[in-house]
């Protein structure tokens, strides 16, 4: 196993690496890299590497249906080449990564326009964690002429709601930035949630940062719409066989570094959302009912299941 995939798969690990898509793109490039340097003699042991690198990168972080899709896309297409010659695997394997990768761009795009389009002039819109598709349909909006406000939320431990920040008044979008117990008091002015997803589920509920769950919860109580923006590929088929999405545990010195000794601290990074709190699923297919999900991902995704 080259160098290339346990650095990067513990740069996932330490969080040095962050989000969803950046977590899925370190480790396609982490792969692609390993298939150029591959000591594997015969398709058997270049199989047998890509097998391993996906165990060392499913075990850096729990909750990455996309990273885990993305490699199980790069071994289906070597399992599926019509040659043994270790080169021609070789540079099927990086042709592909290059491929999932300038698609995943691609899904952002278009995820990014139909999203602007569902944004009201003049609206308050409300965000929490960062997610840069999101960001990037906000700034689409922006560019597109749309006048709105953005209330964001520091979204603690890690405060990743303050990269969104600095993101959206970089593009000139008022934002205002609130502690997340504030959720509620501001929620009353707002017209629209919109949030990422780190995993979708085979019944449509989604898994994002720890408090998305409770912000939709209270939407739902204002009457104001709670979207989920994601590529399709953050779905796990795993849930299908009856598997609950794990949730993962970081470590409690985020949350309080000098804690006393005694004390218990839990650090649960997400939460589950039920669908029958998100009014849609912005994705590249367009807007859909978060309870269409397999049927939709069957018709794009086939090779997934």
């Amino acid at each position: 196993m080259t160098e290339v995939i346990r650095s990067t798969a513990e740069k996932i690990r330490n969080l040095q690496v962050q989000g969803a898509r950046n977590v899925a793109i370190a480790a396609v490039k982490a792969i692609q890299i390993q298939a150029e340097q591959t000591k594997a003699k015969n398709k058997t042991q270049f199989l047998d590497e890509l097998k391993e690198a996906q165990t060392i990168f499913s075990a850096s972080r729990e909750t990455e249906p996309l990273m885990r899709n993305a490699i199980r896309w790069l071994i289906t297409q070597t399992q599926n080449a019509n040659t043994e010659k270790v080169g021609e695997i070789t540079k099927l394997v990086v042709s592909s990564a290059k491929s999932f990768l300038s698609d995943l761009e691609d899904c952002k795009e278009m995820i990014a326009e139909i999203g602007a389009k569902r944004i009201p002039d003049g609206s308050v819109i409300f965000t929490h964690c960062h997610s840069s598709t999101v960001t990037q349909m906000l700034i689409k909006a922006k560019v597109n002429g749309k006048n709105f406000k953005v209330i964001c939320s520091e979204t603690r431990p890690a405060f990743q709601g303050r990269i969104t920040a600095k993101e959206l008044i970089d593009f000139d979008i008022e934002t205002t930035f609130i502690v997340d117990s504030a959720a509620r008091t501001f929620m009353k002015n707002v017209d629209m949630v919109i949030v990422g997803a780190d995993a979708i589920t085979s019944e449509g509920n989604v898994v994002n940062k720890i408090g998305s769950c409770g912000i939709a919860v209270l939407a739902h109580e204002a009457r104001v719409p709670f979207y989920v923006v994601s590529e399709l590929l953050k779905f796990d088929p795993e849930t299908l066989q009856g598997e609950c999405e794990k949730i993962e545990q970081r470590n409690p010195s985020e949350v309080w570094s000098d804690a006393p000794k005694k004390l218990l601290v839990c650090n649960p990074a997400f939460d589950v959302t039920p669908n029958r709190y998100i009014h849609g699923l912005i994705c590249e297919e367009g807007i859909i009912a978060p309870q269409t999900i397999v049927e939709v991902m069957k018709r794009s995704y086939e090779w997934l299941f």
